[in-house]
């Protein structure tokens, strides 16, 4: 965050300065100057911080002002006035991405920003960028999955001025949602991995998730980059949407980045070659799946676009991390090994990840799968599907939650229904033995998390 006094925050958002309470006057709480990142969790705020509040229906944000204060905020940004210095504005919202807009209009001479879409991976390519951009300067990426209309400008606003790379990940659940962020601010390099379903309930069709994803290629800066998966035809098709520049990635043989000669060792880590017109280079990730292998080719096809070398981008991801409940490998007591990929969950996403489990050497493969949510009328018929693949793929599959329940159907005698989180961690408790991989997988109101945490 670059340092704001309270009065220009309060100038820049259209808002008026509070006191923090009755010993406080305006006058002073003006002279408030933020200096750390803005925060949506009062308790993760910095010294220096600024604690966006929102009036929620189960909760009221601006109760936790003082909590905030105690973590080292020192002001609000919210609609009423709290126990801290408070920066009051009709819509909390509106202010938030009007300020993020702001500071990055201010840095934007120096400042290349990255944003990356897809119906899946968007979280792992931007963490692959994020250490790809690293390599040569730098680089604020979102934490986690902070990719909507709130997460995209609290991003934006961890930036200062000696950042220069800015990784935005853009999701969406309607048409117009990916435009409002990139008009926020303009993308100079443009990643889509994939037309998928996620979504599909709020999309109604492919055709509208592909239109949806477009919007980051339309909203590129003026001579911006475009970056796209030259496997999917859905993305493909996006070049038209740009007279700028176009890289792409993937395994075709067109693809201007693109994966050969991959490789999985005995835990499932990808090794390939990464080969451009001119170059290549030996990529080995520290990462699980033969997918994250398509993620790293986006990575560094963006890190090209932003003046990244090959060599110096492909040296970078061997040390790459992921955030957290993302293809998690970690080993138990017992000899059994977890594969924690619990934060979100689509039918390609699944495929992939059961892909990843069935790589694995061990004894049984196990496949604890929940709900995949979101699916619209093909939901039913996805999870059996699912059930279907899962038994190519795991010796046994474990289905938990009422949603999930199809995909024990479409698996058979290899599979077993269960009702909750709870009894899932019995059964397993009770079930697993040394050598054993088991892989949990589901959408995110599935809370798996807990069912492996119960686990480790």
């Amino acid at each position: 965050m670059i340092p704001l006094r309270l009065e220009e925050i309060a100038a820049i958002v259209g808002g008026a300065v509070a006191g923090g309470n009755a010993e406080s006057a305006v006058l002073e709480a003006t002279a408030v100057t933020v200096t750390a990142p803005a925060v949506l969790d009062g308790r993760r705020a910095a010294p220096g911080g600024l604690f966006v509040a929102f009036a929620g229906e189960q909760a009221d944000g601006h109760d936790f002002a003082a909590q905030a204060g105690r973590a080292g905020a020192v002001a609000v940004l919210g609609s009423r006035p709290t126990a801290l210095p408070t920066v009051v504005v009709a819509d909390a919202q509106c202010a938030l991405q009007t300020l993020a807009a702001h500071v990055a209009a201010r840095l934007r001479d120096r400042l290349t920003v990255v944003g990356v879409t897809g119906s899946q991976g968007k979280t792992s390519t931007k963490d692959l960028l994020a250490a790809v951009l690293s390599s040569a300067a730098p680089t604020i990426a979102a934490p986690g999955s902070f990719n909507n209309e709130l997460g995209v400008p609290i991003t934006m606003l961890r930036a200062d001025a000696d950042t220069r790379f800015l990784v935005l990940e853009m999701g969406a659940r309607r048409v117009g949602d990916i435009a409002a962020l990139t008009d926020l601010v303009a993308p100079d390099v443009a990643v889509v991995l994939n037309v998928g379903q996620a979504h599909l309930t709020y999309f109604g069709t492919r055709g509208a998730i592909a239109k949806a994803k477009g919007e980051i290629v339309e909203g590129l800066a003026h001579g911006g980059t475009a970056v796209l998966n030259a496997d999917d035809p859905g993305v493909v098709a996006m070049r038209a949407l740009t007279d700028g520049p176009v890289l792409t990635f993937g395994s075709a043989e067109h693809a201007d980045v693109r994966v050969l000669d991959l490789t999985l060792d005995r835990f499932g880590r990808p090794s390939f070659t990464l080969r451009t017109a001119d170059a290549s280079a030996a990529v080995a990730l520290p990462l699980v799946g033969a997918h994250q292998a398509l993620n790293a080719a986006a990575a560094v096809a963006a890190g090209l676009a932003a003046g990244v070398p090959l060599e110096k981008a492909a040296a970078a991801l061997a040390t790459a991390s992921l955030s957290k409940w993302r293809m998690e490998r970690c080993d138990l007591p017992g000899g059994v090994t977890l594969l924690n990929d619990s934060y979100n969950a689509n039918p390609d996403s699944a495929r992939a990840a059961l892909d990843a489990l069935a790589a694995i050497e061990g004894g049984r493969r196990i496949a604890v799968l929940g709900g995949m949510l979101e699916l619209g009328d093909e939901s039913e018929a996805e999870h059996r599907a699912i059930g279907a693949y899962a038994v190519s793929r795991a010796d046994l599959v474990v289905a938990v939650g009422e949603d999930a329940w199809p995909i024990a159907e479409g698996a058979g005698e290899r599979a077993v229904a269960l009702a909750d989180n709870e009894a899932a961690v019995d059964w397993l408790r009770g079930c697993l033995t040394g050598g054993d991989v088991v892989l949990v997988k589901a959408s995110r109101e599935a809370r798996l998390d807990e069912v492996a945490a119960a686990l480790a």
